[in-house]
């Protein structure tokens, strides 16, 4: 199993500051004889529908040298973990959980075309408030 990221914390107690409980952790998704990590399972029962919502929730702190090379990165586990969610569970979104300070990412032209492409849903955090800034999109 893979070390847990740097704000793994930090997101699990934002998800439950906003409401969610956490179902999995880590979220476990199998494909053939490939076993897969996400790092959170979450759910909310949403009153109004009387239904619950289901997410999947990726957390990368962007530390490495190039913020290109992390977001590369973090694109491709999306790209897959998308993939066989799509198969196995269509009904469980999938998040990639940034820290505040990656924000402005996503105000640049290509994070915007990657929100815009739908390539990525993502939850932005303050990792010292421990609480969810923004959902995108």
């Amino acid at each position: 199993m893979p070390a847990k990221d740097l704000y793994h914390n930090a997101v699990k107690n934002a998800l439950v500051k906003d409401g969610w409980t956490i179902t999995d952790d880590p979220y476990i998704i199998e494909w053939g004889a490939r076993k897969l990590y996400i790092d959170l399972g979450a759910e909310q029962l949403l009153a109004a529908e009387k239904s619950n919502e289901r997410i999947a929730v990726e957390i990368k702190s962007f530390l490495g040298r190039s913020l290109m090379d992390d977001l590369e990165r973090a694109l491709g586990q999306m790209v897959l973990y998308r993939t066989i969610l799509s198969s196995s569970e269509p009904d469980r979104r999938l998040f990639l959980a940034i820290p505040l300070d990656i924000l402005e990412l996503f105000d640049d032209p290509i994070g915007q075309l990657l929100v815009k492409s739908n390539m990525i849903r993502a939850i932005c955090f303050d990792p010292v408030k421990e609480e969810i800034v923004q959902w995108l999109p």
